[in-house]
């Protein structure tokens, strides 16, 4: 028996990886707290601390991917052989936790007293979360990118709680909630026309023209309730010519949603251009009904948050449980798996494009009224954050963009995942610029770990 290697004893390239990581922490650890102006018994003692925290972190993660079984002393490979096969085997797993490194090592550096024992014991704690949900997300392959997205979302919102004051309190949850609905909104239609295949880039802009327009409309003395139907039903017709001009030229269809967009935005500022001393942007009273629906301060039946948290809770209901159980969920999932043979069954190929960018256009358009009822005035450019946000929701909540999967409850999903790492880097003080740079650099290895079987159309 003493020529009987056990494989679940880490190798020595592993241990040496993680000696020297755990080391490197807790080496910056000492000098950033000293540089500080930590205390250097303090500062000694915390890096201690991320050390053992580090090593033990380590240790348990990386017995997750060690193999049970056993090899013979001559079995045994060397440290080249293992370092290859390390790579080999969790290739994406290692890029990944690199780019976790990296953000992590820029945070300690460029924001003051980001790095101690809390933030090191977050890190760990997410990390943890994530290779385990990586581990044993192949035990829920149906609803794998739901497991992996609440999973993450608990291990970011832990560590918001942990590392930023006031993170948990429920002003913050209150927002956090206000500003995920708005772009839970305006991701209806966008995972609606990703379920056929196609990608809308016309829904910012239609956003901001729908929240001039209404202003617009307003400030000439047309009822709210009627100025409120004008602009959905415009937002609707924009929809349909999108989806026209799309299906017409579908090798140029993501091309043609953005021209679309650029159009949109640039009649609705020559329209409302008279009588506003600024063209685009439009000041003017905003009826109480929708700035209690959308504002900070509103409140639903009694209760301390606005209507459109409840009313993207009972939208995303909805739109869930049609697409499980009707006829046109079923039929939207048929066209985007395979459209020729959706079309051998008689489904219109046509109507669903059609009422996919509809649908777009309307939600769009509802978003952009409800963000009046928020700001308080009408500004073009309000909708410019939701070009690629709602595209980074879709993915992030793991419906392809090929088409055929995913569905609301993933957006729905991938919205909070984004909502709630945003608030955690406004939290922890970043500037504009550095939180774009953590964003991207966090979002990669997320949705790495969406990473599904090939498209189902493949392995028809």
């Amino acid at each position: 028996m003493d020529d009987i290697v056990t494989q679940s004893r880490l190798s020595l390239v592993v241990r040496l990886v993680g000696l020297l990581v755990a080391g490197g922490l807790a080496i910056a650890n000492i000098a950033i707290g000293i540089n500080q102006g930590m205390q250097v018994q303090l500062a000694v003692l915390t890096g201690l601390a991320t050390l053992a925290i580090t090593a033990w972190v380590w240790r348990f993660l990386a017995l997750q991917f060690v193999p049970k079984h056993h090899l013979t002393r001559e079995e045994e490979p060397t440290l080249a052989e293992e370092a290859r096969n390390v790579w080999r085997n969790h290739k994406y797993a290692t890029i990944a936790l690199g780019l976790l490194a990296a953000g992590f090592a820029i945070l300690s550096v460029t924001v003051s007293g980001f790095f101690n024992i809390y933030t090191v014991i977050s890190a760990a704690i997410l990390l943890t979360i994530l290779v385990m949900t990586l581990k044993y997300s192949h035990l829920m392959l149906q609803y794998r990118s739901s497991f992996i997205g609440l999973m993450v979302l608990a291990g970011l919102f832990s560590v918001g709680a942990m590392t930023v004051e006031g993170f948990a309190s429920s002003g913050n949850v209150r927002s956090m909630l206000i500003f995920a609905a708005f772009l839970g909104l305006a991701c209806t239609g966008q995972t609606l026309v990703a379920l056929v295949g196609g990608l809308d880039l016309s829904i910012p802009f239609v956003i901001g023209s729908a929240n001039v327009a209404l202003s617009y409309i307003l400030s000439l003395g047309v009822p709210s309730p009627l100025a409120f139907a004008i602009v959905i039903i415009a937002a609707g017709l924009v929809g349909l010519l999108n989806g026209a001009l799309s299906f017409k030229l579908q090798g140029q269809a993501l091309i043609m949603s953005l021209g679309v967009g650029f159009a949109v935005a640039g009649a609705t500022q020559i329209a409302t251009i008279w009588g506003a001393q600024h063209a685009g942007s439009l000041f003017g009273p905003v009826p109480e009904w929708l700035s209690n629906m959308a504002a900070m301060n509103g409140t639903t039946f009694g209760m301390n948050f606005p209507a459109v948290i409840l009313i993207w809770i009972v939208l995303a209901a909805l739109v869930i449980l049609a697409l499980k159980f009707t006829v046109y969920g079923r039929y939207l999932y048929a066209m985007g798996v395979n459209r020729t043979s959706a079309g051998r069954v008689n489904i219109s190929e046509r109507r669903y494009w059609y009422g996919v960018h509809v649908i777009s256009g309307v939600f769009s358009g509802f978003t952009g009224a409800l963000l009046l009822g928020w700001s308080g005035g009408g500004f073009i450019g309000i909708g410019d954050p939701y070009l690629f946000m709602t595209i980074a929701a879709v993915v992030v909540g793991g419906t392809s963009l090929l088409g055929g999967v995913g569905g609301y409850g993933f957006t729905v999903i991938g919205v909070l995942v984004l909502q709630v790492l945003t608030s955690f880097l406004v939290g922890i003080g970043l500037d504009f610029e550095w939180q774009q740079f953590v964003f991207g650099l966090l979002i990669l290895p997320m949705v790495a770990l969406y990473a599904r079987s090939p498209h189902i159309r493949t392995q028809i």
